[in-house]
């Protein structure tokens, strides 16, 4: 008899609906039930989640053996493709890690620290002073423009302003917790449906209809790239139309199409939220932001930001979990846990492990250095683990660092309210409930930004 992990025995609708406030539901299945429990949401396979980086890693080692993480995602993002990082697995999987890595990691991505505070610079002038404004907008903004001229490589300003519009509608559309939380089999039928689809305020209509948009403007400049050659490309767009496989083989512009919108979807969003968060904690925790201004002003190494940005997304994690569908039995913290069920590492819940952060509710970006860091960064997981960690990881904490600098560099930064915002789900991030409501004061330039040498986030001194 197969000994499984116990869990809420409540219906799997009732189960659903309490996700969506994920933090608190998922925190007190964890008190009642210990670190290995079960639940059942609609329309997916029973899931057993995991809330220690020890179990998380028990998970991660069936990844190419065991576990498919693409199969359990496909469903849920469709407009991502077939050819997705996100949505394959196996083979398939494993040519477009290596035909992408390249792209985001090192020397690639080492001229960018200067053009990124160049854009957050152009943003930064707009801000509106003295006045409370949501801080997550302008983030948004940002992250989308080093979208659209770092990864899109789009240059004409006229197409920028296009493609902006259709990307923000997409992302805009794909966010929607109704979306996400409709049930697997109803959201496939209204995907394919001639009838759902004619249906304007459906969340599926409005995504499929919103990437088609997006899919017109991408493909044709995907065909004028591939027809300008341009083998000095700096931008993700243009590396990849260079990048060849073992058999030298050439990425497909659907191939291409699929691993930009996957670089939009797991970047654009997740990074905005991530540095929404940074000043909301910030703007809160003045000793915390007093350090970082003295060692921006002293010229110093980054190792506090660095440690900041951790604890920020130890904190305040943006996504709370991301799970593997098992093709084979796992055995997990003494329970035998079912082929065909869903194993999540839930990072949301790790990152609350007390045993590694003590009071964990403490914005303090000290666990990161010293003697308690190398416990700290083992259970950090914000970028996942195993064979899939987030291929995006680096070019993400480098785009957070620059931007918070840039930002301290040229203004002060109060909260609207005293009180701290809540965490929200926005499909499957954690956004600041108030989108992080701020005002600004224009502050006097100390020092020009600088470039960094990008590293890897979750082992700083392991090479690429």
């Amino acid at each position: 008899m197969t000994h499984l992990p116990p869990g809420s025995r409540q219906p799997a609708l009732l189960q659903t609906v309490q996700l969506r406030d994920p933090v608190r539901y998922l925190e007190s299945l964890r008190r009642r039930h210990g670190p290995v429990f079960r639940m059942k949401l609609l329309g997916l396979p029973p899931q057993v989640v995991v809330s220690t980086a020890e179990l998380a890693a028990e998970i991660y080692r069936t990844d190419g053996d065991g576990s498919r993480a693409g199969a359990l995602r496909a469903g849920f993002v469709p407009w991502l493709g077939q050819f997705s990082l996100f949505t394959n697995d196996g083979e398939p999987w494993w040519r477009h890690r290596k035909l992408l890595s390249p792209t985001l990691h090192g020397r690639s991505i080492a001229g960018y620290p200067d053009l990124i505070a160049e854009i957050a610079a152009e943003d930064i002038r707009t801000w509106p002073l003295g006045r409370p404004f949501a801080l997550q907008e302008h983030m948004q903004s940002i992250t989308l423009e080093i979208t659209l001229r770092l990864v899109f490589g789009v240059r004409d300003v006229n197409q920028q302003s296009r493609l902006r519009a259709l990307l923000l509608a997409l992302s805009k559309a794909s966010g929607s917790p109704a979306l996400f939380l409709m049930p697997a089999r109803l959201r496939a039928w209204a995907e394919r449906s001639p009838l759902a689809t004619r249906v304007p305020f459906l969340p599926t209509t409005r995504t499929m209809r919103a990437s088609a948009a997006v899919d017109k403007v991408l493909f044709g400049e995907i065909a004028r790239r591939r027809e300008e050659g341009d083998r000095e490309a700096t931008d993700v767009l243009g590396r990849l139309l260079q990048a060849r496989d073992e058999q030298g083989r050439p990425m497909s512009d659907q191939e291409i199409r699929d691993e930009l919108i996957t670089l939009l979807e797991a970047g654009l969003e997740t990074t905005a939220t991530g540095l929404s968060w940074a000043f909301e904690r910030l703007m809160r925790s003045p000793e915390v932001l007093g350090r970082l201004r003295e060692e921006m002003e002293r010229g110093e190494d980054e190792r506090y930001l660095d440690a900041v940005v951790k604890e920020v997304l130890r904190l305040r994690t943006v996504i709370y979990g991301s799970g593997r569908l098992l093709d084979k039995p796992l055995r997990l913290g003494g329970y035998e846990i079912p082929a065909g069920w869903v194993a999540i590492p839930m990072f949301s819940l790790i990152h609350q492990d007390s045993e590694v952060y003590p009071e964990p509710q403490e914005f303090r970006p000290e666990r990161f250095l010293g003697e308690g860091a190398k416990a700290a960064q083992k259970s950090f997981l914000p970028f996942g683990g195993g064979r899939r960690y987030c291929v995006g990881a680096q070019l993400a904490t480098m785009e957070m660092k620059v931007i918070i600098r840039e930002v301290l560099r040229r203004v002060e930064l109060t909260p609207a309210t005293p009180e701290p915002e809540a965490q929200r789900m926005w499909h499957a991030t954690l956004i600041p409930g108030k989108h992080a409501v701020a005002v600004a004061r224009q502050r006097p330039l100390t020092q020009p930004p600088s470039s960094e040498q990008p590293t890897c986030p979750a082992h700083p001194s392991a090479p690429e």
